[in-house]
């Protein structure tokens, strides 16, 4: 009997940390970190390549610190049902099929028995490119359990019309790139699954209703973790290259949260005639220290934040120059209860040439 009451505080212990916030928040949360890679030591391209010191010191920190690697396919399922992910889920996705994947990637991922996706641009496999891995590679690697993905055949900039190309011919030549591709796959390695990642991480309102209306899941190359409730036609990745591959960086991504999303306005990534672009987002319920919001742009820095109606967690920004040609982006970030765990939303802007 005097050791009853020992036993009982243990076990009132033991059932206050499970329940406790912190590790309620590890047992279920609202997302899953996925990564994007192309190259793998190939120094002479930095804006894509990962050096193989970085890249193994980031499997091995994956590995030491309580992380699951799923499928892609799982997590999209998992997105698909609104179902709460276990805490500390990441997928790893690469993009392109660069020679490199076969050479460096894959041994290293093969060797912790680690899933990952390439996804592939056939074109340029059917004609020969030295860069790119050739069938047979893929078809060693498929067999091994490696998923192939469709990333357009072309690899075209698709949210750009050729001259006096009308909507119509436009979309009609971007779904035949996207069909092309997934049988393609479907024929050389025998399956191909619905999932597409848009070429530079480019897309428009339409081509990503396309993209859906096709049955894909598709993923850009905006970062953030990928959270439920997130729109299914372009859904974030973290990408990983030389410049934003350091450690420092890589343990806040893989420890980030989905900032969760009532409203983004606009959703269409496109620049129009107002440049810069304004952005609204309303934040769903979650988050508490919303004065501690923080947005940034792509090489201008911080940006102002606005809130036109608290009340309703909507916060609105804009940067104060004009966005470039190209592609840029609006990161905001939020500090969580969680020490060191950050919510993390990021919107990707597209101007093109001549606008």
């Amino acid at each position: 009997m005097p050791r009853l009451p020992a036993l009982c505080l243990a076990l009132c212990l033991a059932l206050l940390f499970v329940l406790s916030p912190v590790n309620a928040a590890r047992a279920e949360e609202r997302q899953a970190v996925v990564f994007m890679y192309h190259h793998f030591g190939v120094e002479r391209y930095p804006s894509t390549n990962v050096r193989l010191a970085q890249f193994e010191a980031h499997l091995d920190y994956i590995a030491d610190n309580g992380y699951q690697v799923w499928p892609l396919q799982k997590v999209v399922r998992y997105l698909r049902e609104a179902r709460p992910f276990p805490g500390r889920v990441v997928a790893i996705t690469i993009d392109d099929a660069y020679t490199s994947v076969y050479r460096e990637a894959w041994p290293r991922l093969r060797a912790r028995g680690w899933p990952f996706t390439v996804f592939v641009a056939t074109d340029g496999v059917d004609r020969g490119y030295t860069a790119l891995m050739d069938w047979p590679q893929m078809r060693e690697m498929a067999a091994a359990g490696v998923t192939f993905a469709n990333h357009s055949a072309s690899h075209d900039h698709l949210i750009r019309r050729l001259p006096g190309e009308d909507q119509a011919a436009w979309l009609g030549r971007v779904r035949a790139d996207l069909l092309r591709a997934q049988q393609r796959l479907q024929a050389e390695l025998g399956a191909a699954p619905k999932l597409f990642a848009y070429p530079y991480g480019e897309y428009t309102t339409a081509v990503a209703d396309l993209v859906a209306e096709l049955g894909f899941t598709a993923f850009g190359q905006q970062s953030g973790p990928a959270g439920l409730g997130y729109d299914l036609r372009a859904l974030p990745r973290f990408p990983m290259s030389e410049r934003f591959a350091g450690m420092a960086g890589f343990e806040s991504k893989i420890a980030s949260l989905a900032l969760p999303l009532a409203a983004v306005i606009p959703w269409e990534p496109v620049i129009g005639a107002e440049n810069p672009p304004r952005l609204e987002v309303v934040v769903g319920e979650g988050p508490r220290r919303l004065d501690a919001l923080a947005c940034y742009v792509s090489d201008q820095g911080r940006a102002p934040v606005q809130w036109p109606d608290r009340a309703a967690r909507r916060f609105a920004v804009r940067a104060e120059a004009p966005l470039p040609v190209g592609r840029s982006r609006y990161n905001c970030t939020l500090p969580s209860a969680q020490r060191g765990r950050f919510y993390w939303y990021s919107h990707p802007w597209f101007r093109l040439p001549g606008e």
